[in-house]
């Protein structure tokens, strides 16, 4: 059942949001080489408590941890780890924030690289060109997401942007609602299964996490790494991951992590 939110309910989600886009985008700053995955988690965790939020994602049955972090072929629910950053690496953080009793969610993937960074060969070309696509994606998605629309205008719209690249959007993988719940209805999928006319149509007072979570290869995933998460690309290609909260609105879409 999708769940319509008052004027109220979602102005708290948007300074749950507002809080979740400080603590994400102050952690992101500190993806350099020579840091590692857990001191990003104790970071976000540190900042979130401190302006007065709860890390969402420590609510989840069984996840100890702050934030998801997706480095290289992860594709998602990647469990913080003492690896260390290396200068080339691509990292996704994915994280959320409990305030007032809802939720918000947001994801961004870098490339890792020192101030004095001079890495300009074709492969840094290639993947800098890989997460502009699935940024893209993501807004565009947003760009889409208007009352009368439907949830398949959302998903056609990131998945024409990423395969138009000739990137894998990942079918097992999808965005959702958020609200009183991490996870809620509808399913925001990245790319369109069925005709956009069966899809849910979006309404004043929904909110949605919308999600382009895509593969630079082949769109396969695999459960890696033994702890029941983390899930990586199936060929070991690097993966993106970017994510909003956004309410639907009679003015368009709001993006409450912001």
């Amino acid at each position: 059942m999708i769940i319509i939110k008052t004027s109220e309910e979602i102005e708290i989600m948007r300074a749950g949001g507002k809080i979740l886009a400080e603590v994400l985008f102050e952690v992101l700053s500190h993806a350099k080489a020579g840091v590692s995955e857990m001191e990003l988690d104790q970071l976000a965790e540190k900042l979130i408590l401190e302006k007065g939020g709860e890390p969402g994602f420590k609510k989840v049955k069984g996840y100890k941890h702050a934030i998801c972090i997706s480095t290289n072929d992860v594709v998602v629910h990647g469990v913080p780890t003492d690896y260390t950053l290396k200068e080339g690496d691509t990292v996704g953080i994915d994280c959320g924030v409990y305030y007032r009793g809802f939720y918000t969610d947001m994801a961004q993937t870098l490339r890792v690289k020192n101030q004095k960074s001079k890495i300009k060969n074709q492969n840094y070309d290639a993947v800098d060109k890989f997460l502009q696509t699935g940024e893209k994606a993501m807004w565009e998605g947003i760009r889409t997401a208007k009352v009368g629309q439907r949830v398949g205008d959302i998903s056609k719209a990131i998945q024409t942007i990423v395969e138009g690249q000739g990137y894998s959007v990942v079918r097992s993988l999808i965005g959702h609602g958020v609200g009183k719940k991490l996870h809620e209805d509808p399913e925001v999928p990245g790319f369109l299964g069925v005709p956009i006319f069966q899809t849910p149509l979006l309404k004043e007072g929904m909110t949605i996490a919308i999600e382009a979570i895509y593969n630079m290869g082949k769109s396969d995933v695999v459960y890696s790494n033994g702890d029941g998460w983390t899930i990586k690309s199936k060929d070991g290609s690097l993966s993106g991951l970017f994510e909003r909260t956004i309410a639907i609105t009679k003015n368009g879409p709001l993006i409450l992590t912001k």
